[in-house]
């Protein structure tokens, strides 16, 4: 950064080391100054999907301290219509041109509009924008938050192919360029707030909460009947079409341990997952000495996304309560990795690394929607999955070319595989 922030901004990961020279210090070492309310001009793309509606709640729940200045969506112009009329930003985009032109003529000159990829990467690098909250499911984030990052913009990541597909790619271009990664869902959040600046050497293991999904009880016999209307029926979280199945396989939560291990850079082996059906421990940190630290709230996203907009100051809000009384019991419980492989397929293609969990991401996107679409079961989303790894001969320490030239073959080899 150009404007002397490096080293706080540096503070992403809540270690005591960041990169190379700099230093960080803990939200709870920072002077009082550094954590006064100050407004944040965000970038969010991804506006019209669940992460981005949130978002925008938080906005408007915190006027003095968050200014939308770029939206992006997908296809829903109209949607986009209604929210850039309400928060006024800077510039949007659309993913169709011609809806974009629709829209360009009904704003007039107040609102700058652009579309596709080169729309998403004007707004990733707005010059008034502080942080870009990215919220765009599959890959299409990869490339804007390379570019908010070249430019020096913090970027909160809610998308989890960024992290999963180029994690070593987009954490050492944030050490070079001085930025912040944070955190915005709900698991990752927790863990940064519990970490607070302790050392690597002083954690155990990192522990991602899952709820089970709705099948955490459904016998494995009856897992070829399920149905896409049960598959989207979660039982904690209202969320986007994927990202439920997702959560049902427990992919979600595979994919969820590889972010982890960049975010907070720390190998696989000390990444764990514990089903917690209540879904109110967001994560926890285990520390050597055998202490644990969770992070609890009533599952709302609305709170890790303001506590990443916001940070590091916490900023007062009514919008998530937490009655622990009236919560009453909090369970937990090892996950049965015979009914859901999808988190053995995680941690190997997490310790392996390369190209091997963009081949991982972009198969079971395609099983997803080979689900949805009823052309294979339940089950065989992870047999999908494995089958494609399997077949994949990894590239270590990729370039960003080889990521997308893994995710292109991964698809094509998913599109044609035999069950």
């Amino acid at each position: 950064m150009k404007d002397g922030r490096a080293g706080e901004k540096a503070g992403m990961l809540g270690w005591s080391r960041f990169a190379g020279p700099l230093r960080l210090t803990s939200p709870r070492q920072r002077s009082t100054s550094a954590c006064r309310n100050v407004m944040k001009k965000v970038v969010l793309l991804g506006s019209t999907g669940s992460i981005g509606t949130s978002t925008l709640k938080v906005a408007e729940d915190l006027p003095d301290q968050i200014r939308l200045v770029g939206l992006a969506a997908g296809n829903n112009g109209e949607l986009l219509l209604k929210q850039t009329l309400h928060h006024r930003p800077e510039a949007i985009s659309l993913s169709d041109p011609r809806q974009a032109r629709e829209l360009e003529n009904t704003l007039g000159t107040s609102t700058r509009v652009y579309a596709g990829e080169e729309g998403l990467l004007k707004l990733a690098t707005l010059p008034s924008a502080d942080i870009v909250l990215i919220a765009i499911v599959g890959t299409a984030g990869l490339q804007p938050a390379l570019a908010a990052i070249r430019a020096g913009k913090d970027i909160a990541v809610a998308s989890k192919e960024i992290l999963v597909m180029a994690g070593e790619i987009v954490m050492n271009e944030a050490r070079k360029n001085g930025v912040r990664v944070l955190a915005v869902d709900s698991e990752h959040s927790a863990i940064f707030q519990c970490l607070d600046g302790h050392a690597p050497s002083s954690v155990r293991a990192l522990w991602l909460t899952a709820s089970g999904g709705p099948f955490r009880t459904t016998p494995k016999e009856e897992f070829a009947a399920i149905a896409v209307e049960r598959a989207l029926q979660h039982p904690s979280w209202v969320m986007g079409r994927k990202i439920t199945i997702d959560s049902a396989t427990l992919f979600n939560k595979g994919l969820e341990m590889i972010e982890a291990r960049w975010l907070f850079d720390i190998e696989m082996a000390r990444v764990r997952v514990v089903v917690h059906p209540q879904s109110v421990v967001h994560s926890m940190v285990e520390f050597v000495d055998g202490s644990m630290l969770a992070q609890l709230s009533t599952p709302d996203m609305c709170l890790p996304i303001q506590y990443a907009l916001t940070y590091p100051a916490r900023v007062a809000s009514q919008r998530v309560q937490t009655n622990l009384a009236r919560l009453g019991q909090l369970t937990f419980e090892d996950p049965d990795r015979e009914r859901f492989p999808a988190l053995d397929l995680a941690r190997k293609a997490g310790e392996i690394g390369g190209t091997l969990p963009a081949v991982l991401n972009a198969a079971n996107e395609v099983a997803v929607n080979a689900f949805v679409k009823r052309s294979i079961n339940f089950p065989q989303i992870g047999e999908l999955v494995g089958r494609v790894m399997d077949r994949h001969a990894v590239t270590a320490h990729p370039r960003l070319e080889q990521i997308l030239e893994a995710d292109a073959w991964a698809r094509q080899e998913a599109a044609t595989a035999k069950l």
